[in-house]
């Protein structure tokens, strides 16, 4: 039977760790499709999950990786051949199911999207989960309302996957765009992103007031607790606050003022849970007119399987900026 490379997070009592291991097909948990796979990419869950650092995977041994391209080896299902170009993002892939770090991946059918004509395998992982989640913040906006006639939209954490990705497409799509950034080096990789304005995270005055003068005519936040509270107290009326991201707290100490008063509105997204309708609309603007027109650079960072944990352990200290491609 043959055997594969894959990247496998272990379990011995307290200590979590991954290493890469030689499997075969029986070892991945079942799934109607085999995907020979081509390229995944490295997300913060996957370096919460391979190090320990989150209570991500609940059994262990368990292949990583949330995200994967590539090509089908074989189908049980009618609607994928052999041979189809596909990727999958999200459901419990890398989490309760064996992931995308690995040279064979076999998922469950309905978790398949079919590649975008428009999309190359490796593009679709620069994309990724965190391309994925910033098309859907930008989605969840326009759908409440927001356009760039609204003003100014603020995006959080920066230089990471989904506020890279943000600023690319917020800025195609006409947004005036502010970014926030703890990286001072990072200024000239953001302005050619897109990003007029760049406000440095630590000098941000957050101010007391239950409102504020307000500025954004809306937000993608990475970084929640005070700085997503100061959002709220600083968007115009009517404006969109999407909230993705939990680094700076997970609690939000804020008023009903901007609520009430300004009829400001903060709205969630979860990609790993985003139903398969819109999943699938998504990659598809995601391989049009929400396809960034920086991607290379964005996703210019590429590293091979043996190389994981050093990556997880930059990105966990907030050494990296925009993706990391993952060759498997």
């Amino acid at each position: 039977m043959e055997r594969f490379k894959a990247f496998r997070i272990c379990r011995d009592g307290e200590r979590i760790w991954g290493q890469c291991e030689q499997l075969v097909l029986q070892n991945l948990d079942p799934g109607e499709v085999v995907i020979r796979a081509v390229y995944s990419s490295v997300n913060y869950k996957d370096a919460l999950a391979a190090t320990g650092a989150g209570k991500i995977i609940r059994r262990f041994p368990r292949v990583g990786g949330i995200d994967v391209s590539g090509t089908v080896e074989s189908s049980s299902d009618p609607r994928f051949q052999t041979g189809d170009e596909v990727l999958v993002t999200g459901y419990d892939l890398g989490v309760d199911h064996d992931g995308g770090f690995a040279e064979r991946v076999r998922v469950p059918a309905n978790w398949i999207v079919a590649l975008p004509k428009g999309l190359s395998l490796f593009e679709a992982m620069a994309l990724g989960t965190a391309g994925f989640t910033a098309a859907l913040c930008i989605q969840r906006m326009e759908d409440n309302g927001q356009s760039p006639a609204g003003g100014p939209v603020l995006v959080t954490g920066a230089t990471g996957g989904v506020g890279s990705i943000a600023i690319d497409i917020l800025d195609k799509l006409g947004y005036a765009v502010t970014a926030v950034t703890g990286k001072d080096s990072a200024c000239p990789y953001l302005r050619s992103l897109g990003a007029r304005e760049i406000l440095d995270r630590k000098s941000l005055d957050l101010g007391s007031r239950p409102l504020e003068p307000a500025i954004w005519g809306g937000a993608v936040d990475n970084v929640g607790g005070a700085i997503l509270a100061w959002l709220t107290r600083t968007t115009k009326p009517w404006g969109n606050i999407v909230s993705v991201g939990l680094a700076g707290g997970s609690e939000l100490h804020t008023t009903l003022m901007p609520f009430i008063l300004r009829g400001v509105s903060v709205l969630g997204v979860t990609s790993s849970g985003c139903p398969a309708p819109l999943r699938h609309r998504l990659w598809q603007r995601l391989a049009n007119e929400f396809k960034p027109r920086h991607l290379d650079m964005i996703a210019s960072a590429q590293v091979a399987l043996e190389g994981l944990p050093g990556v997880f352990e930059r990105m966990l200290k907030g050494e990296l900026t925009g993706r990391t491609v993952v060759r498997v």
